[in-house]
């Protein structure tokens, strides 16, 4: 039977794909310390679970394809609060971040259309532009340059006749990179000038430290029309398993066309939007209370990286992960050597290699992204593990 060239194309999750020998390691009695993934470890705002229980129809029926009109209407406060100016008729609702991205690459592109995007990114990006039948054509950034963005010429080299958005993070997973305000101005010109739009996915915009400051690509009213928000409850509000995510964009003639997607899957969970919803009402305490804690484990995982010999990293401003070269030969090869052969005192660690965050053949062989997701006390452990096994296996 035949397997389709979209399905041959696409790959496995660098994020997961370990995670069998993770799985065989733990089944051996070792300890597997997961900085592979960004699964908030923070406790679920009380006030998701008060909405779920207050909901109190007696059949869960579909709701608007476009979301409920009670969640709709709690993303514009919280957005108000941050003085991005979003309405109600500015927002569809999704089943998390990746479906917004997913919609929106399927409402743009025609096949063997290109989508320019800084890399390393956030690998599913390549895997929703194989959907839509569109090319990833990155964007080079350099650890060297603590993963900004090039000179606007540099930029403008890569755009093709097929080109029809510049799409990135920020803050920037894999890297933690905030874009500075003149990056982010400069990206508006470029759209403006060369007929593009803007996705933009800003997931971690609520965790930026060491008052970095931070703008979002919303607030430049001039191309308003031109730029398309992605953004997600996960992060925010460690809640990744509700899948409650959204699109907004001024753009109304692509939020309809994007809006036929989203009545073909009918609509998003009825219940989980209801819960969703409730979580205006703990906002701002709670997300200032996560910043303080992802900072304390940021601080302890960049330092604890900087002492190792040969670790080359920069301290991210933003989201909650590292990405550092290490002194290995291959971070795939190690980052399985890890699981497969090695453990210090019956412990190992589980990372996710850095060529997977990559479209261009052969870069990050030797980066690897550390997610600070998890507690001090296994950050302290990993960190100690780390060090001792690269001086194992360069002994080789």
């Amino acid at each position: 039977m035949n397997i389709s060239k979209r399905a041959m194309e696409m790959n496995f999750s660098p994020i997961r794909k370990l995670i069998p020998l993770a799985e065989e390691a733990e089944k051996k009695g070792v300890k597997v310390y997961k900085l592979n993934i960004g699964q908030p470890n923070i406790v679920t705002p009380d006030s998701f679970f008060e909405g779920l229980h207050n909901y109190k129809e007696k059949i869960v029926t579909y709701s608007d394809s476009k979301g409920i009109l009670k969640l709709r209407e709690s993303f514009v406060k919280s957005y108000k609060a941050s003085g991005i100016d979003i309405d109600v008729d500015d927002i569809l609702i999704t089943q998390g971040g990746s479906e917004a991205i997913f919609f929106i690459l399927m409402s743009i592109c025609n096949e063997g259309d290109e989508i320019l995007v800084p890399e390393p990114f956030y690998s599913n990006y390549s895997s929703f532009s194989i959907f839509a039948g569109a090319n990833v054509k990155p964007i080079p950034t350099t650890i060297e340059n603590n993963f900004h963005l090039p000179p606007k010429e540099e930029i403008e080299k890569l755009i093709t006749p097929k080109t029809r958005a510049i799409m990135f993070s920020n803050p920037v997973n894999p890297t933690g990179t905030v874009y500075t305000e003149d990056e982010i101005k400069m990206i508006g010109e470029i759209a403006e000038k060369h007929d593009l739009y803007i996705i933009a996915d800003e997931v971690y915009r609520q965790f930026v430290y060491d008052s970095t400051p931070y703008m979002s690509t919303m607030k430049m009213k001039e191309i308003e029309n031109r730029v398309v928000l992605v953004d997600s409850i996960s992060k925010h509000y460690s809640a990744c398993g509700a899948r409650i995510g959204l699109i907004a964009s001024k753009n109304h003639e692509l939020m309809n066309y994007i809006l036929k997607f989203c009545q073909a899957r009918l609509c998003v969970s009825t219940i989980e939007q209801h819960a969703a919803a409730n979580l205006i009402n703990t906002m701002d305490s709670y997300l200032e209370d996560v910043r303080i804690k992802y900072k304390s484990r940021r601080d302890l995982l960049y330092g604890y990286l900087k002492r190792i010999p040969g670790v080359v990293c920069s301290k991210p401003q933003g989201a909650f992960y590292i990405f550092a070269k290490l002194p290995v030969d291959n971070a795939e090869k190690f980052a399985k050597w890890l699981l497969t052969d090695y453990s210090y005192e019956g412990k190992t660690i589980l990372i996710a290699p850095g060529p997977g965050f990559y479209f261009t053949d052969g870069k990050g062989d030797q980066e690897v992204r550390f997610s600070f997701c998890t507690n001090i006390e296994d950050i302290e452990n990993a960190m100690i593990v780390l060090r001792r096994a690269l001086e194992e296996y360069n002994k080789q």
